[in-house]
């Protein structure tokens, strides 16, 4: 049974292979009467679990190309090395189709759940030994342990509903090889538990960057009561045997918001500076960015907003993160756009002078007369102006400047025109290359995570990526609160707080006037908020809302157009109505029901 490749190969030491950490066999591990005998010990294991865990969780941005506005057009290739990320690839990320496509993900969550099991099972070994000033810190580490394999049980049951549950190491194939699938409820409660006992052992804040808190057990467990919350409300048929329950919904709601509102009040956190939008250039010039533009950025690497974040090592670390390769062109260090926003992502950025939507805007191809200056015209960089701070923040349109960079050394200012790959331009006087970047196929490239300086190369960042932000705890409060109460004043006031970073004034009144408007409005936030950050398609999901976005089964479809007017992909045409089901629940790799029959197979896949 393939999974087993993975199960069973446990590597001690962090970086001991540097190729399919989880398909080898370790070439430097010690047996126990030789390790598992100090603080050190642990938590250097400890550290091995991060580091494999890390790569199953910080390229979530991907999963955004399911969704409406992200184009995800592939994954990089990392030579096989997990490492950099290699759950993710093969993986599908468009909006339709994508269901059957995740047979390395799956496999490498439960590596990591072995991963974490390994050091749970050992440090309890050592409790019974330990010395009155040694027992916190190694129940702390037992507390991470779980922490990251309650996260890892989280992501197996949104993708893919009742699976397998292994709570111990698993040395030999025998024993998962008659595995059944677990009902869903039982692995909730087996993560919450995991989460619970977090918080109970984890310090109020890490000292060290990269470990967790009290603070993110909680919201880890907050967020897991809100999807059950959903699944019980809004029902999953998909999921053979699950029966939604609407009172089982309401007690997850509640229990949701209470762990949700002690992370925004026990433990001091504020958003990156202070939630205060800072400065936005004017059009055309990124000298001065907005904060929520740095939020991205190395420079808020230990901010509290960043309840828990994976951090990278950088340059000749082997460790750095992949975002520049991923997000940038070929002008920023030979990068290749594997990711881009979407046409349509430009109208949901409202007015920072009404606070609501302004007037769509009209794709024109620019060899059209006036194109340039036609009021609304998605060509004319005026009709940019004025908007929320976190467009500059997140996405470029044409004429907008980024830093170039090659050899690890500034080009200067590049200027972004669409399908004007590194060409020959002056503006206002002065001389320019323009922006490479062919994968883009929108009239739209990303800013979120893009650096503005060179020194590292495409893989070489040492950015922290965020897996928990105090801003989605503040939007998961709000519609936990709503589910049940409608609109709360302090609800109210959190998602205003977010509204103040990108300098939109406080919502209108009609936004909170009824349960349904204030729903809208914490959606319209955790699109733009948390836009490429890996949450919009599990929203979709858990809300069931792929029919409201996309149009119901068997209609011509929708398709996604560039700003020139062209059209460029369709979704979801003449699609049945299996077709929609499978994009709500995965398919077990086929490779593991081959080599246990006892697996079986989530209906919309016979």
């Amino acid at each position: 049974m393939k999974i087993t490749i993975y199960l069973i190969c446990i590597i001690l030491f962090a970086g001991a292979c540097t190729k399919d950490l989880l398909k080898q066999q370790p070439t430097t591990e010690l047996g126990a009467n030789s390790f598992w005998k100090t603080e050190a010990d642990a938590t250097y294991a400890l550290m091995g679990a991060y580091a494999d865990i890390r790569p199953l969780f910080d390229r979530d941005y991907y999963f955004d190309g399911q969704g409406e506005y992200f184009r995800t057009r592939g994954t990089s290739t990392t030579s096989g090395n997990l490492q950099k990320g290699d759950a993710y690839n093969n993986g599908d990320y468009n909006p339709s189709g994508y269901g059957d496509n995740f047979d390395k993900m799956y496999q490498y969550l439960y590596g990591g759940v072995n991963r974490a099991n390994y050091v749970i099972e050992n440090v309890t070994k050592m409790l019974p030994h330990a010395s009155a000033t040694s027992l916190p810190e190694l129940e702390r580490i037992i507390g991470e342990a779980r922490l990251l394999r309650g996260m890892v049980y989280f992501r197996l049951i949104s993708m893919w509903g009742d699976v397998p549950y292994i709570g111990h190491v698993i040395y030999n194939n025998s024993e998962v090889a008659g595995l059944t699938r677990i009902p869903i409820g039982q692995v909730k409660d087996s993560a919450l538990a995991d989460f619970t006992y977090a918080f109970d052992k984890l310090p109020v804040k890490a000292a060290e960057a990269g470990r967790a808190s009290k603070a993110a057990a909680l919201s880890f467990r907050g967020k897991l009561q809100l999807y059950w919350a959903c699944w019980n409300q809004f029902g999953w048929p998909e999921l053979d045997k699950f029966v939604p329950d609407g009172a089982a919904a309401t007690l997850a709601y509640r229990a949701a918001a209470e762990d949700f509102g002690h992370v925004i009040n026990d433990y001091g956190l504020v958003l990156f500076r202070n939630g205060e939008p800072g400065e936005c250039d004017v059009l055309g010039k990124a000298d001065k960015l907005p904060n929520y533009y740095y939020l991205f950025t190395p420079v808020a690497n230990g901010d509290p907003e960043m309840i828990m974040a994976f951090t990278h090592g950088g340059t000749g670390t082997n460790q750095g993160e992949e975002l520049m390769r991923d997000v940038a062109g070929r002008s920023h260090e030979g990068s290749q756009c594997w990711v881009s926003p979407r046409y349509e992502i430009a109208d949901r950025y409202q007015s920072i002078i009404t606070g609501d939507f302004a007037p769509k805007l009209i794709p024109m191809n620019p060899s059209i007369a006036g194109a340039r200056t036609t009021l609304n015209s998605a060509v004319n960089p005026r009709s940019y102006a004025d908007r929320d701070y976190r467009m500059k923040s997140s996405i470029m349109w044409d004429y907008e400047m980024s830093v170039g960079m090659i050899s690890l050394k500034s080009t200067g200012w590049v200027p972004f025109i669409y399908k004007t790959w590194n060409q020959a331009v002056t503006l206002e006087g002065v001389n320019y290359t323009t922006y490479n970047t062919d994968g883009c196929n929108s009239g739209y490239v990303l800013r979120k995570f893009l650096r503005n300086y060179a020194g590292q190369g495409r893989s070489d960042g040492n950015y922290n990526y965020p897996v928990m932000r105090l801003a989605d705890v503040y939007l998961m409060y709000a519609e936990a609160t709503n589910a049940v109460n409608g609109p709360q004043a302090d609800a109210i006031l959190l998602l205003n707080k977010i509204r103040h970073r990108g300098n939109l004034p406080p919502l209108n009144a009609d936004k909170t006037a009824s349960r349904e408007a204030f729903f809208s409005a914490i959606e319209q936030e955790r699109i733009i908020e948390l836009f490429g950050e890996g949450q919009r398609s599990f929203d979709l999901r858990r809300w069931r809302a792929i029919e409201r976005v996309w149009n119901p089964p068997y209609g011509n479809g929708v398709w996604r157009i560039d700003t020139y007017g062209a059209q460029m992909s369709r979704y979801f045409q003449n699609s049945s109505e299996r077709e929609y089901q499978q994009c709500y629940i995965f398919k077990i790799p086929p490779g593991e029901r081959d080599r246990n029959p006892n697996l079986t197979q989530n209906t919309p896949w016979l």
